[in-house]
């Protein structure tokens, strides 16, 4: 490296010293980054818990209040549901982005034309760079009772329009369709990647041993691709347990907490009664909560991942 290099004969440095400042130079705007808007975030909000902070009162300063954020956790009545509900969401579209996401990947896998294999391909992925309020819009009017695209379709099979978004038995299913719409072609992309990324020689193998397609499937692919199944589903539930703009968009939580989430829980404490402390006391507990389950995860992919 041209720069270790002039460094190095103008401070008459160690060539190992040198080549590790340039590394750390490299490094510098990500480091400060993260400090900033990560660790700093982070260790703010494991102060504010302790207070009674109110963003109205801005001229004021915060008052030390010890643990009872967290006493008022414990016995808030909406927390339990609504994790309850968060937890529903997550798991559904968890589930439904991951199995769609698998068998539309190993279609497009099979023999086809190239040029219609990448427009597939683009066709899957662009609902992920669309932003998320452009497609919680999009379907507020799809999933419409009176004039939505959905229930016109469903009118013509002979079933009842549906409430989407104003029942509370099925405005969380609106959350989940909207969001595994979404989030599917993001899925797609990495299981191609997965795919493409096991060796010929295994399926010819099994061939010889007389494999059918459903065979190849279960006993090379399947196994092969646990590796990029577990970072999927490690990813996804993260961003399944943050879901905010969806909820808020379409169905604003409602009917009461019927599709509210936990992000949502937090932004009202913190932006809408204005108590930063409570909302940063529920923000720790979520960030406890994905911690817990990412590491049972980890600690679970032992018994069902195979790596080459």
């Amino acid at each position: 490296m041209k720069g270790a290099t002039a460094l190095r004969n103008r401070w008459q440095i160690s060539p190992k010293t040198s080549e590790a400042i340039a590394a750390y130079l490299f490094l510098l705007p990500t480091l400060v980054t993260f400090f900033l808007f990560v660790l700093g975030p982070m260790l703010a909000a494991v102060g504010l818990s302790f207070f009674d902070y109110n963003l109205l009162k801005w001229n004021s300063s915060p008052e030390f209040i010890g643990f009872d954020n967290y006493r008022q956790l414990a016995e808030d009545g909406r927390i339990v549901s609504i994790y309850q509900t968060t937890l529903k969401i997550a798991v559904a579209e968890v589930a439904l982005t991951i199995g769609l996401g698998l068998l539309i990947a190993y279609l497009l896998e099979q023999k086809m034309p190239s040029l219609l294999r990448s427009l597939f391909r683009m066709t899957y992925f662009f609902p992920y760079v669309v932003s998320v309020s452009a497609v919680a819009l999009i379907w507020s009017y799809l999933l419409h009772k009176d004039f939505g695209i959905v229930n016109y379709y469903l009118g013509l099979l002979g079933i009842e329009r549906i409430s989407w978004l104003r029942s509370s038995q099925w405005s969380w299913v609106s959350i989940v369709i909207t969001e595994s719409w979404k989030s599917l072609g993001f899925n797609v992309l990495v299981l191609l990647g997965g795919l493409q990324t096991i060796p010929a020689e295994f399926y010819e193998a099994a061939e010889v041993d007389g494999a059918n397609g459903w065979g190849k499937f279960r006993h090379v692919t399947l196994p092969l691709l646990t590796p990029t199944l577990l970072f999927l589903l490690v990813i996804d539930s993260i961003n399944a347990f943050q879901i905010f703009a969806q909820p808020y968009i379409l169905t604003q939580g409602g009917p009461g907490d019927s599709s509210r989430t936990v992000v949502m829980y937090i932004y009202e404490h913190g932006f809408r009664f204005f108590n930063m402390g409570y909302a940063s006391t529920i923000a720790l507990s979520l960030f406890a909560i994905i911690l817990v389950l990412t590491i049972f995860q980890f600690r679970l992919s032992r018994r069902w991942v195979f790596y080459q």
